[in-house]
């Protein structure tokens, strides 16, 4: 019954993902581009956990 009030982990990580990817998009049009690898990065650990909380919910 509470599970209604429940966030799911899993839409938190895909927003966080497109917001990190639309910064990496942004830093690299104006140029920055050891900004825009830093972010690319730490958006691509997000898309493994996405990846591993999806594989979870399959199994």
């Amino acid at each position: 019954m509470f599970s209604l009030f429940k966030s799911d982990p899993l839409k938190k990580l895909q927003k966080s993902y497109k917001a990190k990817l639309e910064q990496a998009m942004l830093a690299q049009r104006g140029g920055d581009i050891r900004t825009y690898s830093t972010l690319t990065a730490e958006a691509e650990k997000i898309k493994e956990e996405i990846d591993a909380l999806e594989s979870k919910k399959a199994v």
